[in-house]
């Protein structure tokens, strides 16, 4: 199984964490992944001004936008790569304010 584990600390919950970790648990449920993929939060990593901070198993990741650790997501867990990137859009969501 691959565990995936974003920080909940404040500052990256600041800068988007709630936001990945609903786009992750959206993605692994539509790839029907949530059997091979563990999601779960974590605090602080320590490695806070980078963006926000996540990981894959044991290798360290840090993200800036969710699109990016999204993309990032898809390209290393096997099956949640998706080929018309029909899931990348979510009309609901608004913009981030400086």
């Amino acid at each position: 199984m691959i565990t995936v584990t974003v920080c909940v600390g404040s500052s990256c919950h600041l800068k988007g964490a709630r936001d990945v970790i609903e786009r992750f648990s959206k993605l692994l449920a539509e790839h029907d992944l949530t059997d091979k993929v563990e999601l779960k939060g974590s605090f602080c990593m320590e490695r806070c001004g980078e963006g926000f901070n996540w990981q894959i198993d044991d290798e360290p990741l840090t993200s800036t936008t969710c699109e990016d650790a999204v993309e990032v997501l898809r390209s290393r867990v096997p099956g949640a790569a998706s080929a018309a990137g029909a899931d990348d859009e979510d009309p609901g969501r608004q913009e981030d304010l400086p």
